[in-house]
């Protein structure tokens, strides 16, 4: 990008964190619902935050910290800045108001927006800023799922939107689509910004395979459970197992059984549950066993995104406002972007040759390269630019509060 298009690109994407808020009460904002999701405000807040510690401290001749003291509570994980306030009592945080957190973005934003407007940033520090957007976009779809999660556990089961229309009509049979062996490339093709865990693109060796030609559905991960899926641990693995009688799991984390009826909840309150909506809001422990289940297996993410990456990333994205997954429309592959996160079976792991960036900045993804999978494809409320075919998201075995669904694979034979 050249400096009008940063500048530009800097208010669109910071304006949407703006306008995610604007359903919610500065209650909704500070409250912190579990450990591994953070309030609103802190969202906020945050994202501000690497502007102002990678930007404005570098680059601003007399730089004045906004408060001395946000540099603690709003920095998340990086080591390298300093100390962190603890992750598990983000909610705690009642002081600085709603109200602060927002003057706090308005300063540092006109602070930003300055430096671009007077030519003073070099390409270096623009690149920090686009990489910080992207951050940022990462945080908005965060500040949705957390906020899902935190209005779950209120008896009123409240909206966060207004109904809107999902596409709800019966799936397309799923059919197997086969894909020959041989030598492919993954990783980003240099066109566009991409994360450091994208590269280096590189060679993998892939044998025949098929993928199903759309996402699992309700209703048939219905026949998972009502054929004893989640009470046989002859599907599960041991891990899983033990996750799930700890957790006394029985189904996906929104569902509800009420008056003789499955319900599911949503951003937009209770709704009935569809068998023609793709599942969502399963772990992986409950993906890997429901493709045992149903004689298949998960794809690799060298299979996905071979599969994936000639197809144009169109899809059901957070732009919609509809903040739920749909049923698919077409034929061939369907659904790869949008809808709904799909679990692979592979470790989250540095690819051939990576290297983590120096600096700080280092500690954005290279760090995390343990005891995760990897999830392709993006969601119903991932920014549509924020994916592309060689985007790797990563959790933990047992993460289901994301919009994270399941895409079976198989062999050839």
């Amino acid at each position: 990008m050249n400096i009008s298009q940063l500048h530009a690109f800097y208010k669109v994407i910071r304006g949407r964190a703006i306008a995610l808020i604007t359903p919610l009460s500065p209650e909704d904002c500070c409250a912190q619902s579990m450990m591994e999701a953070s309030p609103a405000k802190w969202h906020l807040a945050h994202t501000t935050w690497f502007f102002e510690t990678f930007i404005l401290e570098r680059a601003e001749a007399r730089f004045r910290p906004y408060n001395s003291v946000f540099r603690e509570l709003f920095n998340s994980y990086y080591n390298g800045i300093g100390n962190q306030y603890p992750r598990p009592h983000r909610g705690l945080l009642t002081r600085p108001s709603l109200e602060e957190v927002l003057a706090y973005r308005a300063t540092v934003d006109q602070r930003v927006l300055d430096l671009l407007d007077r030519g003073m940033l070099n390409p270096d520090q623009c690149a920090l800023i686009t990489l910080g957007l992207h951050h940022e976009q990462q945080h908005q779809e965060l500040l949705l799922t957390d906020i899902k999660h935190l209005l779950s556990f209120n008896p009123l089961a409240p909206s966060y939107t207004e109904a809107q229309s999902v596409v709800d009509r019966e799936s397309p049979p799923l059919e197997w689509l086969a894909y020959s062996a041989g030598l492919i490339e993954i990783g980003h093709n240099g066109k566009g910004f991409c994360f450091d865990n994208e590269l280096p693109r590189h060679l993998v060796y892939l044998p025949d395979y098929q993928l199903a030609s759309r996402l699992v559905t309700n209703g048939e991960y219905l026949d998972f459970i009502e054929d004893g899926g989640y009470d046989n641990p002859l599907f599960w693995l041991a891990d899983g197992w033990d996750w799930r009688q700890r957790q006394g799991r029985a189904h996906p984390l929104y569902w509800r059984w009420m008056d003789d009826a499955w319900f599911e909840f949503t951003l937009s309150g209770l709704r009935p549950l569809s068998r023609h909506l793709p599942v969502v809001h399963v772990s992986y422990y409950e993906t890997d066993a429901y493709a045992r289940w149903a004689e298949a297996r998960l794809p690799s993410e060298a299979e996905w995104e071979h599969a994936a990456q000639l197809l144009p990333v169109t899809g059901h994205f957070a732009d919609s406002e509809i903040f739920h997954p749909s049923t698919p429309q077409g034929d061939g592959l369907m659904q790869c972007f949008g809808d709904t996160w799909e679990w692979t079976q592979s470790n989250y792991s540095p690819y051939p040759g990576y290297r983590i960036c120096a600096g700080a900045v280092g500690e954005y993804n290279g760090k995390f390269m343990v005891n995760q999978y990897v999830l392709r494809g993006g969601s119903c409320v991932t920014p549509p630019d924020q994916v592309r075919a060689s985007y790797r998201n990563f959790f933990p075995t047992d993460a289901c509060w994301q919009f994270s669904g399941i895409r079976l694979a198989r062999d050839a034979n």
